[in-house]
């Protein structure tokens, strides 16, 4: 791992580098973006920067400068041809008093990397009985505020699955702990509107580019009896969805299109920072 802090590189990743007050450490305050790296080229780099900088003005966090970040990518990437790797890009509010106040200090920036696995083509889920609130202050952005998805995720796997699936508090489907939804009825593929409060996912957009389908918001009892139904992400690309609770699926023609469409483009959004 390589890791970049606020203009340098670190000798020792492991270091202590983060001042115990930071806002990010202490209340989660924060902002992220989880960017693949393929053969050392960060993928959809400037797609997770826009999304990047419209997250830290949610969470009103002023002053983030994207070209700093991009240096920051370039410094970790550079001369490390890194086949499948994982960049994470981490923006917090800075060392502040004890407590939920902000500091008037600069933003931390922390940009990381390091090596992943490739994930399976397949994956089960569990729906979670935690609703979604897409009415919350942080619905929609992707702050580090991130408990409720690790509580919703630990849940899956005791129930031997690999992702929690959210309903909304209307009931409707909404998203995974770090994952968004497609499902197949009557041959039509769908996903969730970003108005349920799913995240705005990079991947998501670039499937409904690339591959098409209805945004359509209906209770989550659609999607869980669905024809097919996959999952994507930064780090799953398009990942068949074999199990829905206690339902056995099988990866359908619609998902086998989309996944071989999506290793077909993938490589038109490889960019060098």
């Amino acid at each position: 791992m390589r890791v970049w802090i606020n203009g340098d590189v670190l000798a020792d990743p492991n270091a202590p580098a983060v001042p115990v007050n930071d806002h990010g450490l202490t209340v989660g305050d924060a902002v992220f973006e989880a960017v693949k790296v393929v053969d050392g080229q960060p993928f959809a780099l400037g797609l997770h920067l826009e999304r990047l900088a419209r997250s830290a003005k949610g969470l009103g966090l002023e002053g983030v400068d994207v070209e700093v970040v991009r240096r920051g990518v370039a410094a970790v990437l550079d001369g490390d041809p890194m086949p499948l790797g994982r960049l994470r890009i981490t923006v917090t509010a800075g060392p502040a008093p004890m407590g939920s106040g902000r500091g008037s200090g600069d933003p931390t920036v922390i940009v990381a990397a390091g090596p992943m696995s490739k994930n399976p083509d397949t994956t089960t889920v569990v729906t979670v009985p935690w609703p979604r609130n897409e009415r919350a202050a942080l619905a929609g952005m992707k702050t580090t505020s991130y408990a409720e998805n690790v509580v919703a995720l630990a849940h899956a796997q005791e129930r031997g699955a690999t992702e929690a699936v959210f309903a909304n508090l209307q009931g409707h489907l909404c998203e995974g702990t770090g994952s968004n939804v497609f499902y197949v009825v009557d041959g039509e593929l769908r996903t969730p509107t970003l108005e349920s409060g799913c995240l705005a996912g990079v991947t998501r957009r670039l499937v409904l580019e690339w591959i098409g389908g209805v945004e359509v918001d209906e209770p989550i009892e659609a999607a869980a009896t669905a024809d097919e139904i996959f999952l994507v992400s930064t780090t799953r690309d398009v990942q068949a969805v074999t199990r829905w609770d206690d339902r056995d699926l099988a990866p359908g023609p619609v998902t086998r299109a989309a996944q071989q469409t999506w290793r077909q483009r993938e490589p038109e959004l490889l960019q060098r920072p």
